[in-house]
């Protein structure tokens, strides 16, 4: 049970910590610098944020599902995919980020409260014909996960800009 509560005290930590440390990142890019790949054939920073604000609507409405209806039965889509059907890429940095912190105090707000056993509320989900079920827990570790990779990778590409 302690190890439960300290993976749950560790996603919200890291939840609330994310924008924080994207701010950082970013602090004195200009918008055309952010809108700069790295290389050819790169994401630049307001493509990985486009990214980011896809997986965190996709999984966070998972999680949302989950908290919602009993045992729902999900169809996983990649958050790429859903990408694809926003208009995230073409946003200036500034706006989308804001609602990418909004977005995120939003699931931190709905998170924090949550009884333990909420966290353990489960989806049915299907992905490329395999089932399986996966928590609030789970969803809320592999956006800090994923988002983890993201940042570091975010720190490397301002540090090119940078220099």
């Amino acid at each position: 049970m302690s190890d439960k509560l300290a993976a749950i005290e560790q996603v919200l930590t890291r939840l609330t910590d994310h924008p924080l440390r994207l701010a950082t990142i970013t602090d004195g890019l200009t918008p055309a610098q952010l809108r700069t790949p790295p290389a050819a054939e790169e994401w630049s920073i307001n493509d990985v944020l486009a990214h980011l604000r896809s997986c965190a609507d996709v999984w966070g409405g998972y999680i949302n599902r989950i908290l919602n209806e009993d045992k729902p039965k999900i169809r996983a889509i990649s958050p790429r995919t859903y990408m694809k059907r926003t208009n995230y890429p073409d946003l200036e940095f500034a706006p989308s980020f804001a609602a990418f912190r909004t977005q995120r105090a939003d699931l931190v707000t709905i998170l924090e409260p949550l009884p333990l056993e909420a966290w353990s509320r489960t989806a049915t989900v299907t992905k490329n014909d395999k089932v399986t079920d996966r928590s609030v827990l789970d969803y809320a570790q592999s956006i800090c996960d994923h988002e983890g990779e993201h940042m570091e990778q975010l720190a490397e590409i301002a540090a090119r800009l940078r220099t």
